[in-house]
């Protein structure tokens, strides 16, 4: 199955700055329509060759962080729009168990500081936390480990066997503290756009450690 390039990472070494913060966004498997995901590819493709062209190493860098950003979009609007695939999110059982999940992790692996659960997808941010040794626990480990449980205990809710999750997850590193207030809220404002609720308090799958003012 084609995947979004651009959004998704596997098997890649994957650098990880100490301190980070990362908003990560992950979904059920066979989410999308493989249309919809060639689609996306064939734009991410266009997007590289323009990128490809630029010679000056800064501009170019800066035009595919903005670049990123608009192949995301188009992504999670894809999710919350297509009724195709699974939404097992939707189901509050399974939604408990996600979670369940993401707080016990917390002051374990990584100190979270949002997440907000949809149909089909979730998007979380936090920030790994330190090990005995000084080094800090990995992204890759923290959401193998994250998502290795949920599935064991959707799947036994489903009655079902076989993927749960998508294999791959979108993550990008925040910033500055702009930017985490900005995805802090395009996270909280998920089900808001989606139509669900009026506010993003009233959405019982979502979570915010700081206090924000609307």
């Amino acid at each position: 199955m084609l995947e979004f390039q651009h959004a998704y990472r596997r098997h890649l070494p994957h650098i990880q700055p100490p301190g980070a913060i990362f908003f990560v966004t992950y979904r059920l498997a066979g989410s999308l329509p493989t249309a919809i995901q060639e689609q996306l590819l064939a734009e991410a493709y266009a997007s590289t060759r323009r990128l490809n062209r630029i010679s000056d190493p800064q501009e170019r860098s800066q035009q595919a962080y903005v670049a990123q950003k608009r192949q995301f979009a188009q992504w999670d609007k894809a999710l919350d729009m297509t009724t195709d695939g699974f939404h097992w999110l939707r189901q509050p059982e399974i939604a408990q168990i996600v979670i369940n999940s993401l707080h016990d992790l917390d002051g374990k692996r990584y100190q979270l500081e949002s997440y907000s659960l949809m149909s089909n997808h979730v998007h979380v941010v936090f920030r790994p936390q330190q090990k005995e040794d000084g080094t800090y626990h990995s992204l890759s480990a923290i959401m193998h480990a994250h998502k290795r449980y949920t599935a064991w205990q959707a799947n036994q809710v489903l009655g079902r066997q076989g993927q749960f999750w998508q294999h791959e997850s979108y993550d990008h590193i925040i910033r500055d503290e702009a930017e985490m207030h900005r995805i802090q809220r395009y996270v909280l404002d998920n089900p808001v756009k989606a139509g669900l609720v009026e506010h993003w308090k009233q959405w019982p799958w979502s979570f915010c450690r700081s206090s924000l003012q609307t």
